[in-house]
């Protein structure tokens, strides 16, 4: 009698998992956009984990518990918002939630992990997940283990069976077919199958069953940490590192010196010198800033790594320019969030400018972490709480409700070179529709009419959707959209427009 190894039994339970959350996933996610759906299978993906950590008594970190609230509070925010750019971040999140919940299964505590370890757990994990299933199959599971007697020996011998009559029943079959009108009629009508929809549905299922195996498979049987955790690797010395720090703080410098005139009564001049307006200089200028900031802090990170290993002189060195470089860097997020704000009072407020802004007040709040934790020699903190300033960023937005603040923005305050665009307000999700409907009555016949035009068409398509597609923000709005249908009448649009 075979005896199955703990390792075999827990592959097997991964895959009949890995099955469950693929048949859910095909016949939840398909339904697009996502709402209640996403929510579901993100709690049967945690209640998954549970399972299989409580069946097999995997010892793991307390942080798992709160992950997997994290990751629902997350996932709940499919049934209540209803914009685009906010669900790609809440799959963003629940996707980061799942990479550090590697570590979290494998009984590595989060509070203490340097930042490259975080990027290494995400690499891995994602690599695990995409391909894991095949050494599921083929080392993981032994198959010899299973029992030979028994239940399984005909569930075997029937398979084979049938594997075996498959090809001779297509050729009998092809055979009785051309022979017989009758029976190729009755085999046409059994046989009715619409194959693209099936090859949809099966591809579908292997998708979300072949991640959340292979996602299981690196959370619970591959290790994810490096057992010599920042002490291999490469390692330079002082001199080149404080040199190109001190190059880039001298180009730094170059730049602060020109924004200063922007930022402190010398921008009219400065502007109208070069031909532009404050919109046109704010516009050119803005995501340029967002990215050299973005860039900094990697590159600070990059350069301590490297001097980890330095003696304690050379380490205060590094300190002193990157102290430098923060100071300075304030400066250009302070230059960046001002073009901002010329460009909103010009044009107003989009989705883009709205979650840049978003964006670069994290990465106010991040570099000046990086400044209090990594350059007081405390690196270990850096990345645990740059991941919760992420998320309390991601709560805000959701908070702020970004399409109806942005409505209400441009309604308060319109760009003084370019009016209440209604089209574009109309284009914005479910969430926009209530503070529109509200100014609805207020608004010039032209706005008024592209506005009702808007909204007539994503009535149109908030009454395609279904159960799986539910959220609060798009059943408020088809309500209300149903109860002002005579409002959103265009009767008078066309004789307007000519």
């Amino acid at each position: 009698m075979n005896t199955v190894s703990e390792r075999t039994r827990l592959g097997l339970h991964i895959l009949g998992v890995a099955g469950v959350m693929g048949a859910l996933g095909d016949a939840l996610l398909r339904a697009v956009p996502w709402g209640v759906n996403a929510f579901v299978c993100s709690a049967a993906l945690v209640a998954a984990a549970w399972w299989l950590v409580r069946r097999h008594r995997v010892v793991v970190s307390r942080d798992a518990i709160w992950l997997g609230a994290a990751a629902l509070l997350v996932a709940s925010n499919f049934a209540a918002r209803d914009a685009a750019m906010l669900r790609l971040f809440d799959t963003i999140g629940i996707a980061i939630l799942l990479a550090v919940a590697c570590l979290s299964l494998q009984g590595v505590a989060l509070r203490g992990r340097h930042a490259w370890q975080y990027v290494h757990a995400g690499i891995a994990s994602a690599v695990s997940a995409w391909v894991g299933l095949f050494p599921l199959v083929g080392a993981d599971v032994v198959w010899s283990e299973l029992p030979r007697e028994g239940r399984m020996r005909h569930v075997r011998g029937a398979a084979l069976g049938a594997a075996l009559a498959f090809p001779v029943l297509v050729v009998f079959g092809g055979l009785f077919t051309s022979a017989d009108s009758v029976f190729r009629t009755l085999v046409a009508n059994a046989f009715a199958v619409d194959f693209g929809s099936v090859l949809s549905h099966i591809v579908v299922f292997a998708l979300c069953g072949g991640l959340v195996a292979g996602y299981f498979r690196g959370a619970l049987i591959r290790s994810v940490v490096p057992a010599a955790a920042g002490e291999s690797g490469l390692s330079l010395g002082i001199i080149p590192v404080a040199t190109a720090l001190g190059l880039v703080d001298f180009l730094f410098l170059l730049f602060v010196v020109v924004q200063l005139r922007y930022l402190f009564g010398g921008a009219t001049l400065v502007v109208a010198a070069d031909g532009l307006t404050y919109a046109e200089y704010a516009r050119r200028g803005f995501f340029e800033l967002v990215t050299a900031s973005a860039l900094v802090l990697p590159l600070l990170t990059g350069a301590d790594w490297l001097l980890r290993r330095e003696p304690v002189e050379h380490q205060r060195t590094f300190r002193q320019l990157a102290i430098v470089l923060l100071l300075l860097l304030a400066v250009v997020m302070a230059s960046a969030l001002e073009r901002m704000r010329l460009y909103v009072g010009a044009f107003g407020l989009s989705q883009i400018r709205l979650y840049s802004t978003a964006f670069m007040v994290y990465l106010t709040g991040v570099t000046a972490w990086f400044g209090w934790t990594t350059l007081r020699g405390r690196r270990g903190r850096f990345a645990f709480g740059a991941l919760l300033q992420g998320f309390a960023v991601l709560g805000a937005l959701h908070l702020a409700n970004p399409d109806a603040l942005i409505v209400r923005t441009n309604l308060a305050h319109p760009g003084s070179e370019r009016p209440f665009d209604g089209w574009y307000a109309a284009s914005l999700s479910a969430d926009a529709v209530p503070p529109l409907l509200e100014a609805l009555p207020r608004l010039d016949q032209a706005t008024r009419c592209a506005v009702a035009t808007g909204l007539r068409t994503q009535r149109g398509r908030l009454e395609q959707d279904d159960w799986r597609n539910w959220n609060f923000a798009r059943s408020r709005a088809r309500r209300l959209l149903q109860a002002h249908r005579d409002a959103l009448r265009t009767d008078g649009c066309q004789a307007h427009r000519s």
